[in-house]
């Protein structure tokens, strides 16, 4: 009896630390938000496409919290087959949407770094806005090809070894048999969501730390600072699909079950809490506006 009642409070604590831990990541992410939508001088390209970039933290983080969370008080972790095939659609489409924000972002610090005198021309509101445009449609028709190799698949199981529902190896492993096919379009969804953007955004800061050598000191220092929030949400996103990959790709038993459910959603829990703090800490104007706006400092 003591036993099932510890049980029940550990439940009760991880539904606690989750639901706070979702709750801060829209609270953050719509503060700064609304302190870009409120402060016109934060109405550039680069905070246009940082506003994006916020929106889809809380859209993605709704994608698998809200329901991670009802789980926690089921006692069969039972989830239908259309809220799985959901959830898979929004976890892919969202994070191919987030690499695919970050490169929008790497070619708009190219632009004002490299061709600072043409910045105002080539990034204006109405390119920006077809950027993101682009953005949602490159991501959802890039994975709908995919996902549609997966809608007629018939099952023969129905248990999935991780907390959501996960194309490759977890629901499509599932299946009773899987045409070639289905495998070559996963692997090209991996080459458009994942190696594409990351070689465009390897390109653009190859430029940019080009540029770095030949700059003043002080001009060196404001790229740096413009920059590293990005570098540091891209390593991260690095760490993260490193595990995603090695969780559902290599045999991964010697580690203990709650290290594997850890890594399977290390993404989903740091990624949408870094970004925000990143870019409200390293950029000054976002800084500034948040400490006006809410504090009343000038």
């Amino acid at each position: 009896l003591w036993y099932a009642s510890l049980l029940r409070f550990i439940s009760y604590l991880y539904f606690c630390i989750m639901l706070l831990w979702y709750i801060s990541i829209c609270a953050t992410n719509t503060i700064l938000i609304v302190v870009i939508y409120m402060d016109r001088r934060l109405h550039e390209p680069m905070y246009l496409l940082l506003c994006h970039l916020f929106m889809n933290e809380i859209s993605a983080s709704t994608s698998l919290y809200p329901l991670l969370l009802s789980q926690m008080f089921s006692d069969t972790h039972e989830v239908t087959l259309p809220w799985c095939f959901l959830q898979m659609c929004c976890f892919y489409i969202f994070s191919c949407v987030e690499l695919c924000s970050l490169t929008a972002m790497a070619y708009d610090r190219y632009v004002c770094i490299c061709y600072p005198l043409q910045y105002n021309v080539v990034m204006s509101t109405e390119r920006v806005g077809k950027i993101i445009l682009l953005v949602w449609i490159y991501s959802f028709t890039s994975y709908m090809f995919s996902f549609s190799f997966v809608i007629p698949l018939k099952f023969c199981g129905n248990v999935i070894d991780k907390v959501f529902c996960d194309q490759q190896l977890f629901v499509v492993k599932l299946a009773c048999s899987v045409s070639a096919l289905t495998s070559i379009s996963d692997l090209l969804f991996g080459f458009m969501s994942l190696i594409l953007p990351f070689s465009l955004i390897s390109f653009s800061y190859t430029k940019i730390l080009w540029v770095c050598l030949i700059v003043s000191k002080e001009s060196k220092q404001k790229v740096l600072t413009t920059c590293t929030p990005q570098i540091v949400s891209l390593s991260n996103i690095f760490v993260g699909a490193t595990f995603h990959f090695v969780g559902s790709r290599l045999d991964v038993v010697f580690l203990p079950d709650k290290v594997r459910v850890i890594l399977s959603i290390y993404l989903h829990i740091l990624q949408p809490m870094i970004t925000p703090f990143m870019y409200g800490i390293y950029l000054p104007k976002i800084r500034q506006s948040c400490k006006r706006l809410l504090f009343g400092r000038k």
